[in-house]
């Protein structure tokens, strides 16, 4: 968001989230397995535009067989120890929610028409927030428990307008979303989307967005990709956080517009969900599908700390990310991160809030290990100092 830069605290437990970032790292880098990059690609690929005389999406009849890239370097499993998003409610500001899709059976609320989802692009980033994993498969959203609430944010072909936008943006304030998840990047519209924001911020709801278009729009004359605007909207507007995306490996495609400026990266690229009914899977690509993850990642942290308001919610999600170029989104570390600058800081977790059983992973090793070795780092450096002034002063050990 624009005020992540001013909102992030100078000094926050540095060594912590430090070390909870490098596990967070070696995680993403274990989980780019060719086995699942084959299994996307035998899936339908979801469009954020229909062109003309495109047939709607239809439900899909093939299903991911196993679990998607993403799901390892978000730390899924930890993460619901602590949540799993209940009692929130995040707004699909898109094409529409399907009401049907069994994966959010039971917890999908669409105004006017916006049950309805023809292109399937908002049906999709729907699942990424919130589908509930089913017959053991591995596709889930962040916050399987959390409250859909669908708003149309475009026609039905999925085109839009800043106006549409920012009218999909007030009204899913209006309606009482805690987080409101925005599926376009503009070029235009910077005076009506950036009032659409603070309407929304004045009803404490975070709006996440991607920083840029999922892909550049091409010249008409030459058919060549359009020169990246230096601001999307409404990503750049005050209050906002701007979501990058990654894929397998930590990488980026090649054709993939520049994401200069994001707060947070997460997951994009090759991702797995659900269409727009049905119990099959799409997979897809693109920014938009990273502001989709942190959308989810939002509505934990937010029913883990009711209590935060919207901004702090995201610098929690800032500050516990892992410190790359953009931040990478850590869901377990922001649900676990104390904000210690005195602005509205994260509750301190107390004994009775944590697991009975630290699970045996990569992360909780990492912390013994580096625990463990920052003492004795600390120890040794302290005897080399302390001891030889002793000596020379006289001093001796106590009987």
């Amino acid at each position: 968001m624009r005020r992540a830069l001013s909102h992030r605290p100078p000094r926050v437990r540095a060594l912590a989230a430090a070390v909870l970032a490098t596990a967070s790292l070696a995680a993403a880098a274990a989980a780019a397995a060719p086995a699942a990059a084959d299994g996307v690609v035998q899936l339908p690929s979801v469009s954020a535009v229909l062109t003309s005389g495109e047939p709607c999406a239809k439900a899909s009849t093939d299903r991911a067989e196993q679990q998607p890239w993403s799901r390892r370097p978000l730390g899924l499993s930890r993460a619901w120890r602590l949540t799993e998003g209940a009692g929130v409610t995040v707004a699909v500001v898109d094409t529409g929610v399907g009401t049907g899709i069994p994966a959010l059976s039971g917890r999908v609320k669409a105004v006017g028409d916006a049950g309805e989802d023809c292109v399937g692009h908002g049906s999709f980033a729907a699942g990424l927030i919130a589908a509930a994993p089913a017959d053991g498969v591995g596709v889930a959203g962040l916050a399987p428990r959390a409250r859909i609430l669908a708003v149309r944010g475009t026609d039905t072909r999925g085109g839009t307008t800043p106006g549409t936008l920012a009218a999909g943006i007030r009204t899913a304030a209006d309606q009482g979303a805690d987080v409101i998840y925005v599926g376009r990047a503009m070029a235009t519209g910077k005076d009506e989307l950036s009032a659409a924001v603070e309407h929304a911020a004045r009803r404490d709801a975070l709006v996440v967005a991607p920083v840029v278009p999922d892909a550049l729009p091409k010249d008409s004359k030459t058919g060549e990709p359009v020169e990246r605007a230096p601001w999307y909207w409404p990503a750049s507007a005050d209050g906002v956080l701007s979501v990058g995306d990654y894929g397998p490996g930590g990488k980026r495609p090649e054709q993939a517009p520049p994401t200069t400026g994001a707060d947070l990266a997460a997951p994009g690229d090759a991702v797995v969900s659900v269409g727009p009914s049905g119990s099959g899977h799409y997979y897809g690509s693109g920014s938009s599908l990273a502001a989709a993850h942190v959308a989810g990642a939002a509505a934990l942290v937010r029913a883990r700390y009711p209590k935060l308001t919207a901004d702090e919610t995201a610098r929690l999600l800032t500050v516990g990310s892992y410190p790359d170029n953009p931040p990478r989104l850590d869901p377990y570390a922001a649900l676990t991160t104390v904000l210690t600058d005195g602005r509205g800081a994260a509750p301190r977790q107390a004994a009775a809030q944590l697991p009975e059983k630290a699970p045996n992973g990569p992360r909780h090793r990492a912390l013994a290990i580096a625990g463990a070795g920052g003492g004795l780092v600390l120890l040794v450096a302290g005897a080399a100092v302390v001891i030889p002034r002793g000596r020379a002063r006289g001093w001796r050990a106590p009987r």
